[in-house]
């Protein structure tokens, strides 16, 4: 004889998750900003908070204001009345709510936002920092300079990377492949002023946003390398895996992708191609905390290290969990909106960020500066 269970009520569940509030928030940059394949003069941040007992988890991505509409309409409905101690439970659930919309893209980056908050939360309700939950120090992490947007005159990128160097950090990065690849001349102009304003002894990173095709790019590793660039970000788009290889096996810098990655096998067929020296993962696009640590696992039974893309303020408790962990991109955009909107966002000390050591992330929205962003 069988029984048929139906789905739990809230009164089986620990601790109810009684709300689920989407905003969205557009702030402008400093000045305009672009990139080998890009350019743009606001950033998006798409904000969620959920409540259960009297505790308030914050989660956010950087992402069109529509996303915050999904929140709402898919993913509200089914974390409403979930047990917040369990996130995990509350991602499965996110994950089936999902299916006819399709998981990449906006639909991931919303779920991360949800899911951050929601281990936000978990961690404020046990009183503890989210490191601790995961059974980690908060010890910091090394964190590397980002911005040197192409956008930028010479002027603005050596300043730049003049107040990351005087911050401590030993690793910076510029922005390379303008014009979708078509600027050869002037990525290696900008990439030998960024070696001579930063100097011998600090690392130096370039990005090129998938901008060039696999021959250009492996020309331009040779170059490169003659410029003692260490790290070659997205040299071809990170859609030809087998381009990546081509480059990782031609370039003496490592060659890294990975932060359009919207779910795990994303990464494993990454991983598997052979296509990375380190891979990069998003927080606020791979599906939060939840899929970041599976995508560590994931790292590190492939031998490969992790990079923190972006976010640098999110990533920080996931990223004292995460074994193989090589760095976190300190990015001009995310930091500066970081400072701007959030209390807890502080300055790297010796090129190392840690956490404020409070609760859950540490991070708490600063209602009325934010107000003035608000766009949905």
């Amino acid at each position: 004889m069988s029984t048929a269970v139906g789905p739990r009520s809230s009164t089986d569940v620990g601790v109810p998750v009684t709300s689920v509030e989407a905003r969205a928030y557009r702030v402008p940059t400093d000045r305009p900003e672009g990139d080998g394949t890009l350019t743009w003069d606001a950033t998006t941040l798409v904000l969620v908070q959920v409540r259960a007992a009297d505790r308030l988890g914050t989660g956010w991505t950087y992402a069109p204001a529509a996303t915050a509409g999904l929140v709402d309409e898919l993913l509200a409905p089914v974390v409403s009345g979930i047990d917040a101690l369990a996130p995990a439970t509350a991602q499965r659930a996110m994950l089936r709510a999902v299916r006819n919309a399709g998981r990449p893209g906006l639909v991931s980056m919303a779920i991360s936002a949800v899911d951050v908050a929601l281990w936000d939360l978990c961690a404020r309700l046990h009183d503890v920092p989210l490191a601790q939950l995961w059974g980690a120090a908060d010890d910091g992490v090394e964190v590397y300079g980002s911005g040197g947007f192409t956008t930028y005159d010479d002027e603005t990128l050596r300043a730049q990377l003049e107040g990351w160097t005087d911050l401590g950090l030993s690793r910076v990065k510029i922005k390379i492949g303008e014009s979708w690849g078509t600027e050869v001349s002037r990525d290696l102009t900008r990439t030998d002023l960024a070696r001579r304003t930063v100097g011998d002894e600090v690392d130096l990173f370039v990005d090129a946003n998938g901008a060039y095709s696999p021959g250009r790019a492996c020309r331009m590793g040779a170059r490169l390398g003659a410029l003692g660039v260490t790290w070659f970000e997205e040299p071809v788009t990170s859609d030809d895996l087998p381009g990546l290889r081509r480059v990782r096996e031609a370039v003496a810098a490592d060659v890294t992708a990975g932060e359009y990655g919207y779910d795990v096998p994303y990464f494993e067929q990454m991983a598997a191609a052979g296509a990375v020296d380190c891979l990069q993962v998003d927080v606020t696009r791979c599906g939060g905390y939840t899929a970041w640590l599976a995508v560590s696992a994931l790292a590190d039974a492939h031998h490969l290290d992790l990079s923190g893309h972006c976010a640098p303020y999110l990533s920080l408790p996931a990223a004292v969990a995460t074994p193989r962990l090589r760095h976190v991109e300190w990015f001009h955009d995310h930091v500066r909106i970081g400072q701007l909107l959030f209390e807890g966002c502080a300055d790297p000390v010796g090129g190392v960020l840690r956490g404020s050591g409070g609760p859950g992330h540490g991070l708490t929205l600063r209602t009325d500066a934010a107000a003035r962003f608000r766009v949905g």
